[in-house]
């Protein structure tokens, strides 16, 4: 599980004491992942796989479009442009039909500009059929949280 750190952009911070949550790159060519800035000013990226890869992932998104976390460092600050290339590369994963077309959906919300609100209901519903027990997590902001106390925060 090889990541660029160079590839990092952020979503947001996810504690008062400016740790940010966004996603990397696999260096292997394998998508993306959640990272939270490290203690060493790198990105610790998660080693999730499956449905809790997926969760992760889809939280960001989330987050990203409901303005829910204050602003990330402006260096590394994710553009709409991040966000669609992140949903695309998980719509492509998706071998269901439906399920595809409801990645489709939220997609194309993203691509015409339409409100946040209206792309956080289509990732939501993409949320809900695809990510199975881990999208149970009713607040995405929550389970960043979680995820960036069991990664990074007992490191510090």
């Amino acid at each position: 599980m090889a990541s660029d750190p160079a590839s990092a952009v952020a979503i947001g911070l996810v504690t008062p004491v400016g740790a940010w949550a966004g996603f990397v790159r696999d260096s292997g060519g394998d998508g993306f992942r959640l990272a939270f800035s490290g203690t060493d000013g790198g990105a610790t990226p998660s080693a999730a796989e499956g449905s809790a890869r997926r969760a992760e992932l889809m939280a960001l998104a989330v987050a990203y479009y409901e303005e829910a976390l204050d602003a990330p460092p402006p260096e590394l600050e994710a553009t709409q442009a991040d966000l669609a290339e992140l949903v695309r590369w998980l719509a492509a994963q998706e071998p269901d039909p439906p399920r595809h077309a409801l990645f489709q959906e939220a997609i194309d919300a993203i691509d015409d500009g339409l409100a946040g609100d209206v792309v956080v209901a289509r990732l939501n519903r993409v949320a809900r059929v695809t990510c199975g027990e881990s999208a149970g997590q009713a607040d995405p902001i929550d389970l960043l949280v979680s995820r960036y106390e069991a990664l990074v925060a007992p490191k510090r």
